[in-house]
């Protein structure tokens, strides 16, 4: 198998605007911050993320405190950033920012803020 295209900066910061509203470049990595509503929804994230790595095999850094999550993503073994971190990250935002709509068999879901994107 070949190895992944790295992609360089400048090409980050366009794929970021065009397609991952939130992300940002830094140090060869791309970040993103997840505010919770407290330790028991940032755990919760915390847990789903991990999920979500395994299931990818790619494993983000995670900067975690009582109600925020930054998570960076690095294709490490190919010294930068890859479309497996587009890819991940994309199902991240997916995954935690997810809400029911309001005329869905969930009526909206909770009226708790859970995660948001910050």
């Amino acid at each position: 198998m070949a190895d992944p295209k790295v992609y360089s900066e400048a090409e980050v910061k366009a794929r970021l605007e065009n397609e991952l509203s939130g992300w940002q470049v830094e140090n060869n990595a791309i970040r993103r911050q997840y505010k919770t509503d407290g330790w028991q929804s940032t755990l919760m994230a915390v847990n789903t993320l991990g999920y979500l790595a395994e299931a990818a095999d790619h494993h983000p850094d995670l900067e975690v405190s009582w109600s925020k999550i930054v998570v960076k993503l690095q294709t490490h073994s190919a010294g930068g950033i890859t479309e497996l971190d587009f890819g991940l990250a994309r199902k991240i935002d997916e995954v935690l920012l997810w809400r029911p709509a309001g005329d869905s068999a969930f009526k909206g879901g909770t009226s708790k803020k859970w995660v948001q994107g910050g």
